[in-house]
């Protein structure tokens, strides 16, 4: 059970292409979005489906995987963990995000 304490699992569409940086030391970071789409009926029975986007990090060889293969629509699905960094804006501000940094990837659809 210790390996189910922080473990995401999710399939989606990405958003944009993913961004590809190369670093100092050669090693490859994929960034993107990916959004994963739940329906249900409201109380008037009409069908409604709601969206939430979801921000998605690789490294190395799955980088490169993904600066290969996906692009804006691809379908995916990804199994990583929830991370969340902080940092200072330029306003002075701390900011926050949380991402999935991904462990395992599969291209789905065609």
């Amino acid at each position: 059970m210790s390996t189910l304490r922080n473990k995401v699992q999710l399939i989606g569409n990405l958003g944009n292409h993913p961004e590809i940086i190369t670093l100092e030391n050669e090693k490859k970071l994929a960034k993107f979005s990916i959004a994963t789409n739940e329906s249900y009926k409201n109380s008037q029975g009409e069908k409604v489906t709601d969206t939430q986007w979801h921000n998605i990090v690789a490294w190395n060889k799955t980088a490169e995987i993904i600066e290969k293969y996906l692009e804006k629509g691809s379908e995916v699905a990804v199994e990583g963990k929830l991370t969340t960094r902080s940092w200072e804006g330029k306003d002075g501000m701390k900011r926050f995000v949380t991402e999935v940094v991904v462990n395992e990837l599969l291209m789905l659809g065609k």
